[in-house]
């Protein structure tokens, strides 16, 4: 099993900036790729960034030169820059961690991200 724990999410003001972070413990030696999905109220929860084991990155079109996400495979984590954040940013934040091994895929419990005008 492995557990996915985020935090930095809160209320910043548009144009801001905010880091998210997440954490992987347990057996983690299968986790390949790692992403943030974000969930606003009565939405579908979509892709923000995704990154592979080897770095390899992928965005979403609405926040292509806002944000960044990064890891660091030795700490199985995964973080989000997120700069010039917009009120259409605000959403729940997930964690997910994709084991390529087992063929399953992990999410944290969300951190709430709230862009005000």
């Amino acid at each position: 099993q492995v557990r996915l724990v985020e935090s930095g999410g809160g209320l910043v003001q548009a144009g801001g900036s905010l880091r998210l972070s997440c954490a992987a413990s347990g057996i983690v030696f299968g986790i390949n790729g790692m992403a943030w999905y974000r969930q606003a109220f009565g939405q579908q929860r979509e892709l923000v960034a995704a990154i592979t084991k080897g770095g390899i990155t992928n965005y979403a079109d609405s926040v292509k030169g806002r944000f960044t996400i990064s890891r660091d495979n030795a700490k199985t984590s995964v973080y989000l820059q997120m700069n010039s954040l917009k009120p259409e940013d605000t959403a729940v934040y997930y964690c997910n961690a994709v084991d390529t091994l087992l063929h399953r895929d992990y999410w944290g419990q969300g951190t709430q991200v709230t862009v005000s005008s």
